[in-house]
């Protein structure tokens, strides 16, 4: 059974505490959803502002294969606001607990169903679809939740749509609400919320049960816990319920995670399910070695289903095998000796709580296998002008194959313009920095700096780090060093 996607990032989602996107990153995001097979696009709220409807009129022109939606109350100025935006359809959102319908409305049951199917009429003569939205459907009265559901049908409503508002389903209620609900003659959709942690598993009840569509935020974002996870839950369909599928494209499932962390600014946590940094990074030698035999010893699911790449990590709990597939990454051909006391002089230093990165393994490397690399760039001085009336300008010199080079450059604080001064330079110009993290070692305005930095260069990334008691001076060597380490081929 296909399994129907509406995905509500760009309306749930985006009522994640401290998140606001433009109509540009709204778009961006939009397109994506469509390019992977996403059948539902919730774009918005219309009634929310003009720049909200300014951004939902701009995923409704670009002729979408998704069906595009906005979320409207049962009013006519909610659904003349949606008509205005050209969206196809409406998520007609009615309150079916008597907690809501009494405390939140201060109506009636009867008068509910008669707002909500006069709202259903309305939409249905302006040529919209409607999809029925029961909020905090999870604490209504079933009877009653059953009698709006049919009198919707009447009106002739497309589709239904049991939200569990405050997330108390658990998997066992979930199954058992859908099985008394699977007899409407119209497809029922979940809208979980994670505030117990349980919106993928009450979702995937709520399929085994009759629901035919589900509701997701990429990366789980929305209100509060957020809402059922994309692609955890869609992950989870594929591999753990074979009778079900969706017509997502897995292998993009990455993509589309990063490109809704970047533009919101939320954070993915680094043991999240399927997309978190750790999700198929290894450090326990017992892992590695068992992953490097076989990949199914230790992963439920391959990184390349999702559009990943394994990892393995250098850490006090790596053993040889995950070491020597490292090192052969980088080049270094070792005997069991030289592999053992490698992997000996990194958990040395892991044991002292330094974070190992791939700067450590190949300085480690080098020494054990006696290997000199020159570095090719040296830094030889870091002058910085910066305050709270000046644009933070930097100067570097830095000799380059023993040629002496001066240059100069701008940036948001005194950090980014020094790497800005290094960055317009030829030798750094087909070189990203990717990430950049600071930690302060030791307390008070005088602790040391250990700043780590990824760089790329095409397919190559290496990491680096720099450790001093100014800011400004550990990134330049960390960045440097990191640029010195991807020129070593």
């Amino acid at each position: 059974m296909n399994i129907k996607v509406l995905d509500t990032t760009l309306r749930d989602g985006e009522q994640t505490p401290g998140v606001s996107l433009t109509p540009l990153e709204k778009l961006r995001i939009a397109s994506k959803l469509d390019e992977i097979g996403i059948d539902f696009i919730e774009a918005g709220s219309a009634i929310t502002s003009e720049g909200e409807r300014e951004s939902i009129k701009e995923i409704t022109k670009q002729g979408l294969n998704a069906e595009i939606l906005s979320f409207s109350r049962p009013l006519t100025v909610d659904i003349d606001y949606c008509i205005e935006c050209d969206v196809d359809a409406v998520n007609l959102v009615v309150p079916t607990s008597d907690l809501h319908i009494s405390d939140k409305l201060n109506t009636t049951r009867d008068k509910l169903i008669d707002l909500s199917n006069d709202a259903i009429d309305y939409c249905k003569d302006h040529g919209l679809i409607v999809e029925v939205s029961a909020e905090d459907a999870s604490r209504s009265d079933v009877d009653f939740l059953r009698e709006v559901f049919l009198s919707a049908i009447d009106h002739h409503a497309d589709r239904l749509c049991v939200c569990d508002t405050v997330g108390i389903f658990t998997p066992d209620s979930s199954y058992e609400l859908f099985n008394k609900l699977n007899d409407l003659k119209a497809p029922i959709s979940v809208h979980c919320h994670n505030d117990f942690g349980l919106a993928v598993a009450n979702t995937l009840s709520a399929i085994k049960a009759g629901a035919s569509e589900i509701h997701t935020t990429i990366n789980g974002i929305g209100e509060r816990a957020g809402n059922t996870s994309f692609e955890e839950c869609i992950v989870s369909i594929d591999r753990l319920l074979p009778e079900f599928s969706t017509n997502v494209k897995i292998n993009e499932i990455y993509d589309i995670s990063k490109l809704v962390a970047r533009s919101t600014g939320v954070y993915i946590q680094p043991n999240k399910a399927i997309v978190g940094e750790n999700a198929f990074a290894h450090e326990s030698g017992i892992h590695s070695d068992g992953i490097i035999k076989n990949s199914s010893t230790y992963e439920p699911i391959t990184p390349e289903l999702v559009g990943r790449k394994r990892k393995f990590v250098l850490g006090k709990h790596m053993g040889t095998h995950g070491l020597d597939s490292r090192l052969k990454e980088f080049g270094f051909d070792v005997n069991e000796d030289q592999l053992n006391q490698i992997c000996s002089d990194l958990k040395d230093l892991a044991d002292k709580g330094k974070t190992v990165t791939d700067a450590d393994l190949h300085a480690v490397a080098d020494n054990v296998l006696h290997i000199n690399n020159e570095d090719r760039i040296k830094l030889d001085e870091v002058t910085i002008v910066s305050g709270n009336k000046v644009m933070p300008t930097a100067s570097v010199k830095i000799t380059i194959d023993d040629e002496e080079i001066l240059n100069a450059g701008v940036g948001v604080g005194p950090v980014d313009a020094a790497i800005n001064a290094l960055k317009s330079l030829d030798i750094f110009k087909d070189i990203d920095l990717i990430e950049y993290h600071v930690d302060a070692i030791t307390g008070g305005t005088d602790a040391f700096i250990d700043v780590i930095i990824k760089v790329q260069q095409e397919d190559k990334i290496v990491s680096a780090r720099g450790t001093e008691p100014d800011i400004i001076n550990a990134s330049v060597k960390a960045y440097i060093a990191g640029v010195n380490r991807l020129l070593r081929d």
